[in-house]
């Protein structure tokens, strides 16, 4: 175990830089896509599998970052990294006066407190034509270069490191925050919350800043996905993409880290390879979601964990 514990990320990394070198340009968009939802689904399993707070309208900033993201390259022309800065943060701001209302709620009511501020920012781009082209989204988004009179990242293996480098800084930064006092102030609070309270500490004030970092990770995975799909549409912030993230987490394993990225990975070449075949993929993903909850509790990474103990 320990030997894979030291060269696995070694080996993934190497692979991850070596494939886009002989794939075919679809099966490179689509190992691009996947990078995009492993960094989404690594947001949700900050606030979800570290601190126990289960989200149901955590699309609403992955919308949002896609949106900030596009505007920002359609109407001043900034560079890549500019459009990506100012989509996260967008998404962290809003994020913040969302969080301090819906941490005064714990368990479903917090759930239900996220959904409800997604469906109205959803409904809010749905209806601000002017800003968001209502229905239609917006559509045209350039990949525009990494700096001013820099390098184009218009060729899609440029892209695609972008979006690689981008997820392995989020996953140091977050496998980082989770090690320092403040993650395990978040894991305290998901064992006990009243017990940590009784400490002296204010558990909502640790709650409301991983719910706006988490809503800024999910912000910078949109502001990804608009240059690379080039378009934003409300549908980025519909409940039913928070959802396919819960999925995701918890197919891979909650409170890992990798596991939400390797839950995403599954998740998206299952969907790719059933709606090949057929228009009900949906219904067959619903049903080895199901059989993986029954048959691994602890996700794909908690199976491993326990094979390679035994």
């Amino acid at each position: 175990m320990a030997p894979l514990r030291r060269w696995g990320p070694v080996a993934t990394l190497v692979v991850l830089a070596v494939l886009p070198w002989g794939l075919a340009r679809h099966q490179l968009s689509l190992l691009t896509d996947l990078l995009i939802f492993s960094l989404f689904a690594l947001s949700l399993d900050l606030i979800m599998g570290y601190t126990g707070m289960v989200s149901f309208g955590h699309a609403a900033y992955f919308g949002l970052g896609a949106y900030g993201s596009a505007l920002l390259l359609i109407h001043f022309e900034v560079p890549i990294p500019i459009a990506l800065l100012g989509g996260a943060l967008g998404a962290g701001l809003v994020a913040w006066p969302v969080g301090y209302i819906s941490t005064r709620a714990t368990g479903i009511y917090f759930a239900m407190l996220t959904l409800a501020f997604a469906q109205l920012l959803y409904t809010l781009a749905y209806k601000w034509r002017a800003l968001t082209g209502g229905s239609d989204g917006i559509a045209g988004v350039p990949k525009t270069a990494l700096w001013w009179g820099g390098p184009s990242l218009v060729e899609p293996r440029a892209f695609y490191f972008l979006i690689l480098v981008s997820f392995l800084v989020a996953f140091v930064l977050c496998r980082a925050l989770v090690r320092s006092p403040f993650g395990r102030a978040l894991q305290a609070i998901r064992e006990n919350e009243r017990k940590f309270a009784t400490l002296g500490q204010d558990p909502r004030r640790f709650k409301v800043i991983v719910f706006v970092i988490a809503a800024a990770l999910a912000g910078l995975a949109g502001a990804l996905s608009a240059p690379f799909r080039g378009f934003a549409s409300p549908e980025a912030m519909f409940w039913l993409l928070s959802g396919q993230a819960l999925m995701m987490v918890i197919i891979g394993g909650i409170g890992t880290l990798v596991g939400p990225a390797i839950g995403a990975m599954v998740f998206v070449l299952v969907q790719e390879v059933l709606s090949s075949y057929t228009e009900h993929w949906m219904l067959f993903t619903g049903a080895i979601f199901v059989l993986m909850v029954i048959f691994l509790p602890g996700g794909i990474v908690g199976a491993a964990r326990r094979r390679f103990a035994a």
